[in-house]
């Protein structure tokens, strides 16, 4: 969790009403944050991933006067118009496609504030940003800019420009290679061919993201009165969100919100946009869930002590909230203003005997019968690739539920299906003697109709290889394993490019069909660098349990 140093004074004068020492230590705590240090000057708290908006003094102020009930309910920002425009053009869809701009004018700084604001950059990059790669963010004094302003990449030999702390006019790959700044994320511009930049009217570079501010046009200073404000990455909703987050806090300095215009060829895109969301509560849910008996009133009270408005059942949620996702995490909420404190330890009116989850026994049995079949089990991560799952496997790519910001293209998609996983510890050992005779049960995920949009079920697959792996051997395994669970299944014969033509089964359970088995194809096996045969089954456990045990 990042640690932040937070002016006390600045904090107090912000809130509007000076709170004891207990008291301050109290409402910090309770708003879900790590307090480690309050002095006369300054407040030492460490702010959970899930509350960026609280990574500055603003925003740590803003929530402590609405859960102090000093300025209740929610906070409503204004944007005024403008006709500031900022142009994106094509060539940066292949290093960095989204940015977010706003201006903030009218602004009072002095040295205190300045360090507030770059601690405030710092720390979102950090966490919302993840290091500047989810996300990179600039601020610039307005006074030296002209817009239009663009937003474009060029070859790293077209690029030269004097960064923040240097001297001299340098070029791009010497800033990645000499400038500190640059050797520390010039890893987030590893292989491009080409470099974004934000640059003015007068062709003056303002940055070069997600690395380094310029010098010249760059650099914020106490005379500062208004700034342009940018957001760069890869997720539109995610920078909007932490465009918010920004000009809100600085808002609350005083300062005039003022939108931008932004050109994607030929759709146009105005931020920041600081509307609350809507989101429906359920008062019986609530109620439910933290054990309470809470009316409406009592809902719209508590709600409004966390900076949330409430109208017909809907609760309205500030611009710069960005965890709220789901109907709990009001619920968390309104059980922080309620006060964990007050709520009463009571013990279940009925006796109860533990007893052991039967899908768990039932698992237990299979993890039995596969050991004592001289498997070894094995574990894998469920994140993995595209190329994994399916390029190397003969597949065409099919619908993955992908991570929107992966830190890793080895590891950017939840895994379909297991085999996969098992050839590649296999590829990894053939150092290792053989028979290497492997089983993993483990979850997959699939886009489907839930409430996340993902539907998740237990898979058991299973690999042997060795130089006399086969189709025989396989369905051996596979008809001890139901033999011991007293069941009859059938098989019929398929084609399915990742095995051999001839030696792939169809597995099915009552007509419900469960698995898939057979010889992985050479091409496949030549794909994982594999030069010993391997035979194969992935078994879906979930469907299994529910026809064996039906509800």
């Amino acid at each position: 969790m990042p640690t932040v140093n937070l002016n006390r004074k600045e904090v107090e004068n912000l809130i509007g009403k000076k709170l004891s020492l207990e008291e301050l230590k109290e409402k910090i705590t309770s708003l879900g944050t790590d307090l480690d240090e309050i002095t006369d000057e300054e407040i030492i708290v460490e702010i959970f991933p899930n509350r960026p908006d609280l990574l500055s003094e603003a925003g740590l102020a803003r929530s402590l006067a609405q859960l102090i009930e000093h300025k209740l309910g929610l906070k409503r920002y204004k944007t005024e118009k403008s006709d500031y425009k900022i142009i994106i053009e094509d060539s940066v869809k292949q290093v960095r496609p989204y940015t977010v701009c706003a201006v903030v004018k009218n602004l009072n700084l002095n040295e205190a504030r300045i360090k507030e604001i770059i601690q405030l950059q710092e720390k979102l990059h950090i966490t919302y940003g993840r290091n500047r790669k989810k996300v990179a963010i600039g601020i610039y004094p307005l006074e030296k800019i002209k817009f239009p302003i663009r937003f474009l990449a060029k070859s790293p030999n077209e690029i030269k420009f004097q960064p923040l702390d240097s001297n001299n006019e340098i070029s791009a790959n010497e800033i990645l290679e000499k400038h500190s700044t640059g050797k520390e994320y010039g890893h987030l511009l590893k292989d491009a061919k080409v470099y974004p930049l934000f640059i003015d009217a007068n062709n003056n570079i303002l940055s070069m993201p997600p690395i380094i501010n310029s010098e010249k046009v760059g650099r914020v200073a106490e005379k500062t009165k208004d700034v342009f404000v940018e957001c760069s990455g890869f997720d539109l909703k995610v920078l909007k969100k932490c465009l918010n987050i920004i000009v809100c806090a600085l808002a609350d300095l005083n300062g005039i919100i003022y939108e931008n215009e932004l050109t994607y060829g030929n759709k146009k895109e105005i931020t920041p946009n600081l509307e609350p969301e809507e989101m429906r509560i359920n008062i019986n849910y609530a109620n439910k869930i933290l054990g309470l008996d809470l009316k409406e009133n009592d809902v719209k009270k508590l709600l409004e002590k966390m900076g949330y408005g409430y109208k017909d059942k809907k609760v309205l949620i500030p611009a710069y909230r960005a965890d709220i996702l789901h109907e709990i995490d009001l619920v968390e909420d309104i059980a922080i203003a309620y006060g964990y404190d007050k709520f009463t330890e009571t013990i279940p009116n009925i006796a109860t005997i533990a007893k052991e989850d039967k899908y768990y026994e039932f698992k237990e049995k299979i993890i039995d019968i596969l050991i004592g079949l001289n498997l070894i089990e094995v574990r894998n991560y469920n994140l993995t690739n595209k190329n994994n799952l399916y390029n190397k496997m003969n597949l065409n790519e099919q619908e993955t539920v992908s991570l929107a910001n992966s830190l890793s293209q080895g590891y950017d998609a939840l895994r379909s299906w297991i085999i996969p996983n098992l050839l590649e510890i296999l590829s990894k050992n053939k150092h290792n003697e053989y028979p290497q005779n492997i089983f993993e049960i483990g979850n997959i995920f699939k886009k489907g109709n839930s409430e996340t949009g993902v539907i998740e079920q237990e898979r058991l697959a299973i690999a042997v290889c060795h130089n006399k792996a086969d189709f025989t051997q396989i369905k051996q395994i596979l008809d001890s394993l139901f033999s011991s669970l007293d069941l009859k299944y059938d098989i019929k014969e398929i084609e399915h490019n990742s095995f051999i033509s001839g030696r792939a089964g169809r597995v099915s359970l009552n007509g419900k069909n469960i698995a898939y088995i057979g010889e992985i194809h050479p091409s496949v096996l030549e794909n994982w660098n594999l030069e010993v045969p391997v035979s194969a089954l992935e078994l879906n456990l979930t469907d299994l349990f529910g026809i064996i045990y039906p509800k």
